[in-house]
């Protein structure tokens, strides 16, 4: 039978419209969403299931699907991703990356790995680092605009704007000032949702930037970028990795969140040391 054939089945066996469909498209209704989400815990539940009994713990096996913020995917997992496949021959990975936040249970994804404070109470959030970040300009903005000498210089410049693709938030400027984080929002032109875009704006001269360290090192060191305020402390940037609760958390999963707290504490240190 086709698919189409049996996609009808299934609806006239539960009673309700899976799909709508038009000449142009075909999407999930509501009843659709709610049983493919529930079809997703229960496939996840059963693996869980399997690999229990299949005595995975030291070798596991199956399909990992990660996703992975742009910046971390290129500058810190994907750099040592060999080291996990070597240790873990039997797991087979599929890395999505951007800056978006996914849904994990709808789209299927294991974990997550992002950057600031979780805002999903339905997730697990396990620490990674807390990297240091840094405010920085082009050296034709700054001669333009002049250099900032203090924060209060920061009223009269213009900054790069970064928004989230699933809220409205716009982020600010922050800074530590006798021991409390202050918020500077500066005037904009131009805001952009993706980590690599944000620094390709700065270095046309755009505006000011405030990211981590690490992203723009090699900018900083060859003078494309120049750090502003760096008598001024930046509050570092949480990064967490995510996954769903369950019960039982799979072996494959298990052992990449255990990995890769390993890379970042090597990479950036202890949580608890300097920041």
């Amino acid at each position: 039978m086709k698919a189409s054939g049996l996609l009808k089945a299934l609806e006239a066996r539960l009673g309700a419209r899976l799909l709508e469909r038009t000449t142009r498209h075909v999407r999930l209704t509501h009843d659709g969403q709610a049983f493919y989400e529930r079809c997703l815990r229960t496939l996840s539940e059963i693996d869980d299931a399997e690999s229990s009994f299949l005595h995975q713990t030291s070798n596991p096996r199956g399909v990992l699907r990660l996703d992975l913020h742009g910046t971390h995917a290129t500058r810190v997992v994907l750099p040592r991703i060999d080291e996990f496949r070597s240790r873990y021959p039997g797991i087979e990975l599929v890395v999505s990356s951007g800056d978006r936040l996914v849904d994990l249970v709808r789209e299927g994804v294991d974990c997550v790995v992002r950057g600031g404070r979780p805002r999903d109470s339905s997730l697990i959030a396990r620490p990674l680092a807390v990297v240091p970040q840094v405010i920085c300009a082009s050296p034709a903005y700054l001669k333009r605009s002049g250099t900032p000498s203090t924060p209060e210089d920061l009223g009269s410049h213009e900054a790069v704007g970064f928004f989230s693709q699933t809220s409205d938030a716009s982020y600010a400027i922050e800074l530590r000032i006798e021991r409390k984080i202050v918020e500077f929002k500066l005037r904009r032109w131009i805001s952009v949702s993706d980590a690599e875009n944000y620094v390709v704006c700065a270095l046309r001269g755009a505006g000011l930037i405030q990211l981590p360290r690490f992203h723009v090192e090699d900018e900083l060191a060859e003078g494309r970028l120049i750090e502003v305020l760096p008598g001024w402390e930046s509050p570092g940037l949480p990064i967490n990795i995510l996954y769903p609760h369950h019960r039982q958390l799979a072996p494959r999963v298990r052992v990449f969140v255990d990995w890769a707290s390993q890379v970042y504490v090597q990479k950036f240190g202890p949580l608890d040391g300097p920041n």
